[in-house]
């Protein structure tokens, strides 16, 4: 079988503080919104603007870390895959469904000094040191 791609990036901003739960096993999982926004002018040459809402979820570590550090209203990058499943509504008893997007890369990028949370393919996060600069731009010459 040929390989396939389920790759999503945004950046947007949250709708509400994230929700941080634990599944009966204790594994972290965090829920929020985000929301995408894209502006154009219309024939009449009005600014027109649509905003589209995702729903994000994140696992084990990038969960707590989602639950602790963002807020509603801040501006992150998300990175993850595409997910629609399906759930019974305990209050009318149909099916629902819903997409998604599971979060395995988030980037606060106000406030909280850009930090990025990375999760691997086994659940692990890493949150890379920040980045050293050269003292000049002669210093990371190879020559």
């Amino acid at each position: 079988m040929a390989k396939s791609l389920n790759k999503a990036m945004l950046i947007g901003n949250l709708g509400k503080d994230p929700e941080l739960r634990y599944t009966t096993s204790g594994i972290a999982v965090a829920t929020f919104s985000l929301a995408t926004s894209d502006s154009w002018k219309d024939q009449e040459g009005n600014m027109q603007e649509r905003t589209e809402w995702h729903n994000i979820v994140a696992w084990r570590k990038l969960a707590e870390i989602c639950g602790e550090w963002l807020k509603k209203g801040k501006r992150v990058y998300i990175e993850g895959r595409i997910q629609n499943r399906s759930y019974d509504d305990k209050n009318t008893g149909q099916k629902r469904y819903i997409t998604e997007i599971v979060a395995d890369n988030m980037i606060m990028l106000d406030g909280g000094g850009g930090r990025a949370a990375t999760q691997d393919n086994s659940g692990a996060t890493q949150t890379p040191a920040e980045p050293t600069i050269p003292a000049s731009p002669e210093d990371d010459l190879p020559f």
